[in-house]
């Protein structure tokens, strides 16, 4: 018996994509201001002073044209309250079955690219730039610089997982912000760690030791992240794409601040995150800093990103 074709997918169109977008808007805006204000200061290391310039396209970029703390940051602290009351590991646990046992929908990456288009940008006909328009800005940047080509394409898909925010996801708090390990202690290294404390695992016997349920060493594979669309694309990403570590590494933790800019949970690290640590960290620049108002066109970039994602996606129906 031929099994049965799987319905068109169900996008939650009651979900405020612009709402969303904002959210993670103002979340960049604040960990740019921490960058740059560690590097001014004096207080940054040299390596994360290589970091904040690394990419030649980020060194020709005024940083100060972003807003400023103060205008994002009530926001931020109110969504990373919810964030980090609901990140608890029955909650990871639950996400993450449901994700293995659930397929939402079929389509190819570009395809993923213009429905989040659609679902974040249609109602909003003041926006300067187009979801994809955003994630060529990214893509592009890399390109530009000479990284590999498994580098581009990583900087074209690492926000595709918001898609999850129009499928099962419980509100913005399940989907963008910084990430961060459950299952032991809250670090400091978090933004507004002081908000973990409504969180029923603050003071779980196990949960809440330093090392918690993990041991030292054991490698961040073996730690669970809490639940975005970082984590998301991850397991698609690993499951369906012939993207090296690096890239994988790039795509899970570029939200994980407390890890690769505050160094925090380093005690949890194996020999193999040391590279991939270093992965991150040159990724970073072109994450933050990679909206301009320089304007990709689309269509005549597509011929050569679709041979790019063809290049990596063997299949190309991703299953989302």
């Amino acid at each position: 018996m031929a099994p049965a074709a799987l319905a068109e997918p169900i996008f939650n169109m009651e979900r405020d994509g612009i709402a969303l977008e904002e959210t993670s808007d103002s979340i960049d805006q604040v960990n740019i201001l921490k960058a740059k204000l560690k590097v001014e200061n004096g207080t940054a290391t040299q390596k994360e002073k290589d970091i904040y310039e690394r990419s030649q396209w980020d060194a020709e970029k005024d940083k100060t044209q972003f807003r400023q703390y103060e205008e994002a940051g009530e926001r931020v602290k109110s969504f990373y309250r919810e964030q980090h009351e609901k990140q608890t590991v029955a909650y990871n646990l639950k996400a993450r079955n449901d994700f293995k046992f659930k397929t939402r929908a079929k389509m190819t990456i570009w395809q993923a690219m213009e429905k989040l288009n659609t679902l974040i940008d249609e109602s909003d006909p003041d926006t300067s730039l187009t979801q994809i328009e955003h994630l060529l800005q990214s893509a592009e940047a890399i390109r530009r610089d000479g990284k590999p080509r498994w580098f581009q394409l990583t900087g074209l898909i690492h926000d595709l997982g918001k898609l999850f925010f129009f499928f099962d996801a419980q509100g913005q708090w399940d989907v963008v912000g910084d990430t961060f390990p459950v299952g032991c202690a809250f670090d400091k290294g978090i933004i507004y760690p002081d908000t973990f404390k409504g969180n029923p695992d603050y003071n779980d016997p196990i949960y809440s030791t330093k090392n918690g349920i993990y041991t030292p060493g054991c490698g961040m594979d073996n730690v669970m992240l809490s639940w975005g669309h970082d984590e998301y694309l991850y397991h698609i990403a690993k499951d369906q794409s012939t993207l090296p570590d690096e890239a994988l590494a790039m795509i899970r933790y570029h939200s994980f601040y407390p890890w690769h800019s505050a160094g925090a949970y380093h005690e949890l690290m194996n020999e193999h995150d040391i590279k991939m640590l270093e992965a991150v960290r040159a990724f970073n620049p072109y994450d933050l800093y990679s909206k301009s108002d320089d304007v990709p066109s689309a269509e005549e970039l597509k011929p050569y990103y679709l041979e790019l994602i063809d290049e990596f996606f063997p299949n190309k129906v991703v299953k989302w």
